[in-house]
């Protein structure tokens, strides 16, 4: 059994120019010690599919069914309470941006005190002893200063590991990291996905992990599911889809992803994708990436594609997908390219 799996989940909002398909039956499974990678255009889905895995969609607009199950529980069917035993100690998450996560009020001792505090049931000096134990873990220096400290005292790149350690306080059996190296320069962007690496690797967590950037996916993930206008429309093994992706949405990802020439120079322009995406609120009745393919055909225009295998362990929802590579899927350049 998966660690997370999650059939058929839809999300929607009301909104003021109608109901909003922020996700429209999505599927996925994560095992344990698995890292799932989920991409796409801001607005596709990605950080509402986390939201509601943990249950902090808005009250009052929003509206999820489907069923996500952790550890054979449907998340969506427990109470608030029940909810509270979970989110923070079994699944933790690792917010978008720390300035705006962390409470600039409170001590970085004492938010990180706090979890242990609610989810184990600590006193105060085993809870200041756990968290000193957590910044050394996540390679903070002088961690008896920095439990002291507000977060506008420490560096971006000191936040996000706080935030890190907040997460992995309870000993979570599921991470959920959603752009956990955005705004960081690229020395603590390496520093950052070597610790959470390093840390899934020993405790067998599985993770999410929600990014625009290849390069990360590249270097964490062993699956990617790509998410446009909040459905999936392809999955498949890191390696498979980086050297032969057959979704033409994911090809001009990764054809808009910037490198340098075989010279050492940068392209004088980038490739984009053109159009924009669909609005939401309009009923999906054909293949919503349609008026930006360069593949598209009529079959398109009047009927959305079905989810369908395409290779080995690959999957795809396109009526005219790339074409197949003939020869054997290797490791791609492409690859190396964006981890530098």
């Amino acid at each position: 059994m998966s660690l997370l799996e999650i059939e058929g989940l839809r999300v929607q909002f009301r909104t003021a120019t109608g109901v909003s398909r922020a996700v429209d039956g999505l599927s996925l499974s994560v095992d344990a010690g698995q890292v799932l990678a989920i991409v796409g255009e801001s607005g596709c889905g990605k950080s509402v599919t986390a939201m509601a895995i943990l249950g902090l969609l808005p009250e009052g607009i929003s509206r999820a069914d489907g069923t996500i199950r952790f550890e054979g529980r449907d998340l969506l069917a427990l109470t608030d309470r029940e909810m509270q035993k979970i989110r923070g100690k079994a699944v933790s998450m690792v917010f978008q941006e720390p300035m705006t996560s962390l409470n600039p009020v409170l001590t970085v001792g004492r938010q990180i005190g706090e979890t242990l505090r609610l989810h184990e049931g600590l006193g105060r000096r085993a809870t200041e002893a756990r968290a000193l134990e957590m910044l050394r873990l996540v390679g903070i220096p002088e961690p008896e200063r920095r439990l002291k400290q507000y977060p506008h005292e420490l560096s971006g790149g000191m936040r996000q590991r706080v935030m890190i350690a907040m997460a992995l306080a309870c000993n979570p059996r599921l991470l959920i990291a959603d752009e956990p190296t955005t705004a960081l320069d690229v020395t603590v962007q390496a520093q950052i996905l070597d610790l959470m690496r390093d840390l899934i690797g020993r405790t067998g967590t599985g993770m999410v992990l929600i990014t625009h950037d290849f390069g990360v996916v590249a270097e964490m993930a062993q699956r990617v599911v790509v998410m446009y206008a909040g459905r999936k429309v392809e999955e498949a093994p890191v390696r498979d889809l980086f050297a032969a992706p057959r979704h033409p949405y994911t090809r001009a990802l990764l054809d808009s992803m910037p490198r340098l020439t075989e010279g050492g120079e940068a392209p004088e322009e980038l490739t984009e994708i053109p159009g924009v995406v669909p609005a939401l609120t309009e009923p999906v009745r054909a293949c919503t990436f349609e008026p930006r393919c360069p593949r598209a055909s009529d079959q398109c225009r009047t009927l959305y594609p079905p989810f369908r295998e395409c290779g080995d362990d690959h999957m795809v929802a396109c009526w005219n997908p790339e074409p197949q590579p003939d020869a054997a899927v290797a490791e791609p350049r492409r690859q190396g390219e964006m981890k530098a």
